[in-house]
């Protein structure tokens, strides 16, 4: 049964073939980007944080032999992200992914909902900040997913141990990005996939301001729309396709005019969509990058 209270927003996965690509042009658009994080399991991060506790997990494969002894050990997360890879190629937005505190009752729900994308993963990693302080990380993952769907899928994160680690240097962007407020899904059907994001949050679409295709979630909202209104909303293309494909991410910002200042002196191509200022992807970005001024 769907709580009434949804799971926040935690983080986002966005598929590279070179972190060191995706460290150049996050760099570039204005973020600060944390050393390189190393998976027990093949893959790599180098993640941006931001005050609100969400973060972008632009991640790699470091290790291929490794991440493949994974996926034959049924590691979910290595297997979705290859499978995203094969179908879309080594840049994109795969996963997005909710706090939770008991991922042993949400892998239960997804079961009982038809819509567990596999077991259940547990593990532990190093984290070190731009000081050079380390410590160690621990979660668990319930993972969910359409079924025949291999384009996007979600899971909740239960963080086992949260490193205590200062991060108030990695947060301070010079474009002024404060945190996530939206993230914005394309597909053919909305009202056929919105039922999985409001599995995966643990919550009923619609209501609190937004409409029935999307999901309100204490710190951000999780939307599906169509390919047309997509482009008509931003003035980018998005394919047609049945099922879902996260597309889309929308920061929030404290001043425009400093955001357009960053992106104008690193030359990076950008359109006014109203008051958004629309990033398209890009090698090392994966997913459109809409930044909004939130008074």
């Amino acid at each position: 049964m769907i709580k009434k209270s949804a799971h926040p927003l935690d983080h986002l996965v966005l598929p590279v073939r070179s972190l060191d690509a995706a460290r150049s042009r996050l760099a570039s658009l204005g973020f600060v980007v944390a050393p390189i994080g190393v998976h027990p399991f093949g893959t790599e991060n180098a993640c941006v944080f931001f005050v609100d506790g969400t973060y972008l997990e632009p991640l790699a494969v470091g290790n291929e032999a490794i991440a493949a002894q994974a996926i034959g050990s049924g590691n979910v997360f290595v297997a979705r992200d290859r499978l995203y890879r094969d179908r879309l190629g080594d840049e994109g937005f795969s996963a997005v992914v909710l706090g939770t505190g008991n991922a042993d009752a949400d892998h239960k729900r997804f079961v009982e909902a038809g819509l567990s994308a596999g077991d259940m993963l547990s593990f532990s990693r190093a984290f070190t900040d731009t000081n050079g302080k380390s410590d160690r990380a621990s979660f668990k993952l319930a993972f969910a997913a359409g079924k025949e769907a291999s384009d996007a899928f979600l899971f909740a994160c239960e963080r086992i141990n949260a490193p205590k680690i200062d991060r108030t240097a990695l947060q301070a962007h010079a474009n002024g990005v404060t945190g996530i407020v939206e993230v914005i899904a394309v597909s053919d059907a909305p009202a056929a996939q919105i039922g999985l994001i409001s599995t995966a949050a643990g919550a009923i679409a619609g209501g609190s301001g937004v409409g029935d295709d999307a999901v309100q979630l204490p710190n951000a909202i999780l939307s599906v729309i169509k390919p047309e209104s997509y482009t008509q909303n931003f003035g980018l293309a998005a394919l047609p396709s049945p099922h879902l494909r996260f597309q889309a991410i929308v920061f929030s910002i404290r001043d425009k005019a400093s955001a357009i200042r960053v992106l104008a002196a690193a030359a990076i191509d950008h359109n006014m969509s109203g008051n958004d200022i629309v990033v398209p992807p890009a090698p090392g970005q994966g997913a459109a990058f809409i930044f909004r001024e939130i008074p």
